[in-house]
């Protein structure tokens, strides 16, 4: 049993495909943006194709599909993450604030 047409239906350019062809091809591309690629050309062939039936057929769940299907409508097509999610460190690496660190160093050339 079908449900309603998707609310969010996004339109790729030709460049955008070309993209998501070369991302499929590439042997060591990253998988989730081989999913989201595969996804658009999905979405290209059959733009009515509802969101349970696009994660099924890439083994998905169909929030996933969902999600895509909304960003790409709204803010434009990507296949990479927004940068800047997560926690960010909680201290520097290098150590060289306030002169932290340096007792590290001096112990260990001693």
């Amino acid at each position: 049993m079908a449900g309603p047409a998707p609310k969010y239906q996004p339109t790729f350019t030709a460049d955008e495909l070309a993209l998501c062809e070369r991302t499929i091809r590439r042997p060591h591309a990253p998988q989730n943006q081989v999913a989201r690629a595969k996804l658009a050309l999905a979405l290209h062939e059959q733009p009515a194709l509802d969101n349970v039936a696009a994660g099924r057929r890439l083994g998905k769940h169909e929030n996933w599909a969902r999600y895509w299907r909304r960003a790409w409508a709204t803010e434009g097509f990507r296949l990479a993450d927004r940068g800047g999610q997560g926690r960010k460190p909680a201290f520097s690496p290098s150590g060289d604030r306030h002169g932290q660190g340096a007792g590290l160093r001096a112990a260990g050339a001693a």
